[in-house]
């Protein structure tokens, strides 16, 4: 895909992004697809990935409680449970505001572990990355953002994402479909959004603007982005899903690259 080759110009070290369709087939690839990035946030789909497995699994349920009081595992996923950003203390009632938190993700990652009895790195990696063949891929230390992995590796999850085979298709249906609907919150780097859409660890579009995605990008793609200049999103009616990973932290570089970046991808694909 020539629209790939638009990662050249971006004011990065080092940049790999590639796209795979709903079919699983691989529609193009640019730059070092195997080097190994660090993915910040885009470590959060993967633990809320291996959330839904223990929760089919029947280690976990989704409206057991888990973290502050009145919160369940479904809060912490759909970051609602209250939880400050990085800190382990509520600032509102579960199920009232959207208040992104990487402690919620943490809390989950403590539950997780404790009910199965398997240290929450272990287990994300029995559930996730070894059936996916993703060997590239670690997660040593938070659930929220320590996660390291390369293109090639999240490519096999993003067609996970659009054909599951570690999932039941109705739960990924309940993860990409919008919890707690209506509620206002600030999405990271592009301010004040109402409403601030968000699935079972996955960030709704929506109508979201200012966005990270495309102005092209349907109202329901879903992915996430991380303060590591990376991003994975996944537009249903494009059928197909792209990753994108750089080693620059997020930026106005990235506010200005992205936008125009995924929708020139989403052009080549309506094209073919």
């Amino acid at each position: 895909m020539e629209s790939l080759r638009i990662i050249e110009t971006w004011p990065v070290d080092t940049a790999a992004a590639a796209v795979v369709t709903a079919d699983g087939s691989l529609a193009g690839s640019h730059g070092p697809v195997d080097h190994r990035f660090a993915l910040a946030s885009v470590t959060k789909p993967l633990a809320a990935y291996a959330a839904l497995v223990a929760h089919e699994e029947g280690a976990i349920e989704l409206d057991e409680p888990a973290g502050p009081e009145g919160s369940t595992v479904r809060h912490l996923l759909a970051h609602t449970s209250g939880l400050a950003f990085d800190e382990h203390r509520a600032m509102a009632a579960p199920g009232t505001r959207r208040l992104y938190s990487n402690a919620g993700f943490e809390v989950l990652g403590d539950h997780i572990a404790k009910a199965t009895g398997i240290p929450f790195a272990e287990y994300v990696h029995q559930a996730v990355f070894e059936p996916l063949g993703m060997a590239s891929t670690t997660l040593d230390g938070s659930p929220a953002k320590d996660g390291v992995s390369t293109v090639s590796d999240l490519l096999r999850f993003a067609a996970e994402l659009q054909a599951p085979r570690l999932l039941d298709v109705r739960t990924v249906a309940e993860a990409t479909s919008v919890v707690h609907p209506g509620l206002k919150g600030v999405l990271p780097g592009y301010g004040s959004q109402s409403p601030n859409d968000w699935g079972l660890g996955m960030e709704i579009r929506d109508g979201k603007s200012p966005h990270w995605t495309g102005l092209t990008s349907s109202r329901r793609t879903f992915g996430h982005f991380g303060q590591a200049g990376t991003f994975l999103w996944v537009d249903p009616d494009a059928r197909a899903a792209c990753v994108a990973l750089t080693d620059r932290p997020f930026g106005p570089w990235a506010v200005e690259a992205w936008t125009p970046f995924t929708d020139a991808v989403l052009a080549e694909l309506r094209s073919a």
